[in-house]
């Protein structure tokens, strides 16, 4: 991308969101600024740009923001991976624990066809809970999984630990 852009001054912390003890990282500064979101948007794709992505997977709800602009870019198509009950036709469905409870994610089963090269993006890498779902979902349907992509990570919570280790992840930032 050429120059480097200092993304941090993009990104607000807020204190105690939405609990005691948690640093939210809020990212609408970013989407709200239109030179920030095209150079984050090249710094996401970036390790990709040559890998043929056919399709970019992104889960509700900042995934459909970021997912959608990175396959704008790449010129492949866009799948969200929904909530249970948003999506119409016959649906894969996958559960998974987060810190309190669980949760569920969705894709159409026709959304992705076997051999697709697939490039799953998402917000913020934290746990890890929703993007390995993610992952198991695309690996049903039968995805070749190029690269899991988020804007942040935040390494603490390990995350990336919860990924399959043959799959890349990048992250642009890292807190």
């Amino acid at each position: 991308m050429g120059h480097e852009m200092d993304f941090d001054k993009y990104i607000r912390t807020i204190p105690d969101f939405p609990q005691p003890g948690i640093l939210f990282r809020d990212l609408t500064p970013l989407l709200a600024d239109a030179s920030a979101l095209r150079a984050m948007i090249g710094r996401l794709i970036e390790p990709y740009r040559a890998s043929g992505v056919d399709i970019v997977v992104g889960m509700e709800a900042r995934g459909f923001i970021f997912g959608s602009l990175a396959a704008w870019q790449l010129g492949a198509g866009f799948v969200p991976l929904r909530k249970p009950g948003k999506l119409p036709a016959a649906v894969e469905s996958v559960s998974y624990e987060l810190e309190y409870g669980s949760a569920s994610l969705e894709v159409h089963r026709d959304a992705i066809v076997v051999g697709h090269r697939v490039l799953l993006v998402d917000d913020v890498l934290a746990t890890g809970g929703t993007a390995a779902a993610s992952v198991e979902l695309v690996r049903r349907l039968g995805g070749d999984l190029v690269g899991c992509a988020f804007v942040a990570e935040l390494a603490a919570l390990g995350g990336r630990a919860r990924l399959p280790a043959a799959v890349p992840v990048h992250s642009v930032l890292t807190f």
